[in-house]
């Protein structure tokens, strides 16, 4: 069998404040809806633009920097893996949806980005990657955040 690859990169920005939750062994997850803004031009010369909505699913503490620092409107550059999923909703209907799993998160914005320092101006840029997925040992697996742990407010480096 051919190997595969399912790998997603995207600039975007987000369409609403990311939305944090516990599944029931305490592990967080926050999601958030990125939009994709394509320009093209129409076989009649028309300039046309078209925005996709894609969801995006971070778990551990990939999840809980998000949320932490990510509003509405924030600019980010997402790589991860799509994951397709379906369900039962209560209505008895089948429900699928496709997302993105991130495995990196890289805060764009410049200026106000941030849930807590709104209005601070910001320098640089924060890279998060964690390789965590449902099942693995520990929210620290593989898990690496670039120049500082972002334990600490203080320590933020934008």
């Amino acid at each position: 069998m051919p190997a595969s690859l399912n790998r997603v990169l995207m600039i975007g920005n987000l369409t609403r404040d990311p939305e944090m939750r516990y599944i029931p062994s305490g592990q967080p997850v926050a999601t958030f809806s990125v939009a994709l803004n394509r320009n093209y031009q129409s076989p009649s010369g028309e300039k046309k633009e078209e925005v996709s909505f894609i969801r995006v699913v971070c778990w551990a503490r990939l999840a809980e920097i998000c949320n932490q620092y990510l509003k509405k409107g924030s600019s980010v550059f997402v790589e991860g893996r799509l994951q397709s999923r379906s369900w039962e909703a209560q209505d008895g209907t089948k429900k699928s949806t496709v997302e993105v799993v991130a495995s990196s998160v890289q805060f764009l914005s410049t200026k106000g980005a941030s849930k807590q320092n709104e209005g601070a101006a910001q320098e640089g840029e924060a890279v998060i990657e964690d390789s965590f997925a449902p099942g693995a040992p520990g929210p620290q697996a593989g898990m690496k955040i670039s120049e500082n742990e972002l334990e600490p407010d203080e320590q933020v480096p934008f």
